[in-house]
């Protein structure tokens, strides 16, 4: 390993202090450990100095080290040991990391970096001439069967070409990184293979039950609309930490066994071991005129997962319906919420966790206006 210096003195600021906006984050990671061993929060901190401001200046060293009654020397040793700490400025836009290790050198990384060293600078951590961009090669980022890759601040950016790669380092240098989708830049899901899936695409081998034509054409790539799309059962989202798993049945033998409750769907149809406790509601209809009003996909979609209360599943069910900015969901009337509601069987959960509120601010400006309302990032 490369010997690590703090930046020289010429370009390190005379003071720091924690911004009002990163406090909450500050004192969530201290709580997190007692206060005889508050000194565990070192590289967090240290981390959040760097999002706040860049880069680990002296500075910020010197008040995590005070904050934390840690000896100077043991906090620099830590900033100067891992190199995800930048001791120097980098771009004030975009540091872009270039992984350069085998899978991601073999599907094209060493192109990624002569485009670095084109636009950016021909050498590693040195800022372009308006100081807005900067590069580096970094190993391994975990991103391997969606190589080449690169990660800009905490995103990555995958399945890149040196074109698309063009474009997404063009969109931070005018300040509009926040519109660059991260994750896979082809048409895939996270990583899922490219041209659709190849494997388990049957149902019935896993669960006895074959698919609807609309699944399995929703499952191949294709555009399902609402009307025709099954409808998937939301009762159980991965979201609601309200919901338990059902009851285990007690088999012959006297011990309560999972398996046992399977064996009822595949032997002679048996009498139900408990007594239905009640109806359950119907899901209300999409003709109905609470539904509210959908749009054509745009070409970027918002991602409404920033919204607390929406996973990946209910994100595709909100898509099904039309559903896919935030100002869409910032205008929804209470009628309208609770059909939602009513067809997610979310209970309550769209008014006690307020989706509203929640897409106004990411509407109006993004993470930025969240943080500023919630005094935390989504999600």
């Amino acid at each position: 390993m490369s010997v690590r210096r703090l930046a020289d003195e010429a370009v390190q600021p005379e003071s720091f202090a924690f911004s009002r906006a990163m406090g909450p984050e500050v004192k969530r990671w201290l709580g997190k450990y007692p206060k005889d061993r508050k000194q565990s929060a070192v590289i967090p901190l240290l981390m959040l100095a760097q999002e706040q401001e860049g880069w680990v200046t002296r500075a910020a060293i010197e008040h995590v080290a005070e904050m934390l009654d840690m000896p100077l020397i043991r906090v620099l040793e830590v900033a100067t040991f891992y190199t995800q700490f930048q001791l120097a400025p980098v771009g004030t836009r975009a540091h872009i990391q270039v992984c350069g290790t085998t899978p991601c050198m073999l599907r094209g990384s060493g192109d990624l970096i002569e485009l670095c060293k084109k636009k950016i600078n021909p050498e590693p951590f040195h800022p372009n001439d308006d100081g807005t961009l900067s590069w580096e090669e970094v190993e391994c980022q975990g991103a391997c069967v969606n190589a080449p890759m690169v990660m800009i601040f905490k995103d990555t950016y995958e399945d890149l070409t040196p074109e698309r790669l063009e474009e997404i380092i063009d969109a931070f240098e005018a300040g509009k990184g926040d519109t660059v989708k991260p994750g896979p830049q082809v048409d895939r899901i996270y990583s899922a293979p490219a041209g659709g899936l190849t494997a388990l695409t049957d149902e019935k081998a896993v669960s006895g039950r074959s698919r609807t034509k609309a699944t399995r054409a929703a499952a191949n790539g294709a555009k399902v609309p609402p009307s025709r799309a099954a409808k998937p059962d939301t009762s159980a989202t991965e979201t609601d930490p309200a919901i338990k798993s059902p009851s285990p049945v007690k088999a012959n033998n006297g011990t309560t066994s999972a398996a046992a409750s399977v064996s009822v769907e595949s032997g002679p149809k048996k009498k139900a071991a408990t007594k239905p406790t009640g109806k359950k509601a119907a899901k209300p209809s999409l003709e109905d005129k609470n539904r509210p009003a959908g749009i054509a996909r745009p070409a970027e979609p918002d991602e409404l997962k920033l919204i607390s209360g929406v996973g990946p599943k209910i994100e595709g069910i909100l898509h099904d319906l039309g559903i896919f900015t935030f100002a869409q969901v910032s205008k929804w009337k209470k009628a309208e919420r609770e059909w939602v509601d009513g067809y997610l069987s979310f209970h309550g959960r769209i008014e006690r966790e307020d989706w509203v509120k929640q897409a106004k601010a990411l509407a109006k400006g993004g993470e930025a206006e969240y943080v500023k309302v919630f005094g935390k990032k989504p999600r």
